[in-house]
């Protein structure tokens, strides 16, 4: 298995772009965590944006598949993810995504993500599907 700081140190593109710094990981649950960040936000409110936060959970979602894809699978990706909106996270502010497998099976991967503030207040609840390939 892949270790947190080989991870962190050649990370998917787009969470590179992002600024996505992954703080734990393991087969049961993946902890990220990104700084709010102008270019991350709606204008002129400067809140996290809804598809930063959506692409936050895709990527720790798709990494705890990544970590549990069974022997020969290919790699994987998202087929379906559904978000509920809760709260907004200012811009300055440190966001924290934590991932848990709802149903990890040989051709599809369920993940519930929970992103948060860092008072803990809820921001989105991500449930996405991934394909096995």
């Amino acid at each position: 298995m892949l270790t947190i700081d080989q991870l962190n140190a050649n990370p998917l593109p787009f969470a590179r772009l992002m600024g996505l710094r992954l703080v734990s990981v393991s087969k049961d649950e993946v902890v990220a965590e990104l700084k709010v960040r102008d270019d991350l936000c709606t204008a002129p409110m400067q809140i996290l944006h809804g598809g930063a936060a959506m692409a936050l959970a895709d990527t720790v979602g798709g990494v705890a598949t990544f970590l549990n894809l069974p022997e020969g699978a290919k790699g994987t990706t998202t087929i379906e993810s559904k978000t509920n909106f809760l709260a907004a996270a200012e811009v300055g502010t440190t966001v924290r995504a934590i991932t848990t497998p709802v149903h990890r099976g040989a051709k599809t991967q369920v993940w519930q993500t929970r992103i948060t503030r860092e008072d803990g207040k809820l921001l989105a609840l991500v449930t996405q599907t991934q394909m096995v390939l």
